[in-house]
């Protein structure tokens, strides 16, 4: 598959996650568990019959971090998602191209050139149209965005770990590990903090089964696809774009209607994800092989 349109059919799909959450309305960590252990459970099966279970130690371990990464990021980012609408709370998590971009500069000094710059500038703009620049200057974010920035921290790192790994390990074989890492990851922390995972109405079943398949499952497998031949700021920076379908389905699905500030701090962070995607002049097309 063209690793572009792979990286779009995973946004499309992850794009549902919100809504299925605020659907179910029942534990957040119950809802991250079971999203990740039902695409498990599903893609076990598969990975056995094609014996595509052998890994080296090292991408085990690589493979089980991440999982654990992207566990807490799902687990906090569901906990924002009941204190927030689910637009915002996506769009926050969804800051991880900052991160990414700093992380990468500092870590490797890998520099995202000028107009990936201007586009986070830009997008961070947005962020605080978005979030209330009064509320910034007298530190008044509520537990909703401090959970959804969290939750991209941990969102940017499962990018950053994954992009070191993909390119010499099937995919399938990597989800399998990652989720089972995620799985008993998750399952420990339930058991943690006294969390029932039992004993739901068969909507709230229906509701962890969608998010396993659609956004775990078929979402995640293409966008980890996508990124063992896509730039990990690229990437990051395209899912930004999940904000948008989010808060169409939300409109139509729970009902939510965005502030104008809201309306217009989302349009700006878009707009810098357009212009990270701009070729500066003279700069000849990347041939990837």
């Amino acid at each position: 598959m063209n690793p572009k349109l792979s990286l779009v059919i995973g946004i499309l799909c992850i794009s549902f996650s919100p809504i299925f959450v605020k659907l179910a309305g029942v534990s957040p960590i119950g809802c991250a568990f079971y999203r990740v252990f039902f695409a498990w459970l599903l893609l076990a099966p598969y990975c056995i019959a094609k014996r595509k279970l052998k890994v080296e130690r090292k991408q085990l371990l690589i493979a089980v971090t991440a999982g654990i990464i992207f566990a807490s990021d799902v687990a906090v980012w569901n906990l924002s998602l009941l204190k927030i609408s689910a637009t915002v709370s996506t769009l926050i998590a969804n800051l991880a191209p900052v991160w990414v971009g700093l992380f990468s500069f500092l870590l490797f000094r890998k520099s995202g050139g000028v107009l990936f710059w201007v586009g986070t500038a830009v997008a961070i703009l947005g962020m605080v149209v978005l979030v209330g620049y009064q509320h910034i200057l007298h530190l008044e974010l509520n537990t909703g965005i401090l959970l959804a920035m969290l939750a991209s921290l941990f969102y940017a790192s499962y990018i950053m770990v994954t992009k070191n790994i993909m390119a010499g390990i099937d995919v399938f074989t990597f989800m399998f590990y990652s989720m089972l890492g995620s799985s008993v990851f998750l399952l420990i922390v339930n058991s943690f903090v006294g969390t029932s995972i039992m004993h739901f109405s068969v909507h709230v079943w229906l509701c962890f089964l969608g998010m396993g398949i659609i956004c775990q499952l078929i979402g995640w497998l293409t966008i980890n696809y996508s990124l063992r031949y896509l730039e990990s700021t690229k990437v990051a920076i395209t899912l930004l774009s999940q904000t948008v379908f989010a808060a169409i389905l939300a409109a139509i699905l729970l009902n939510e209607k965005l502030e104008f500030n809201e309306i217009v701090g989302s349009a700006v962070v878009l707009g810098g994800i357009a212009i990270t995607f701009l070729k500066p002049r003279n700069q000849p097309n990347k041939i990837v092989s």
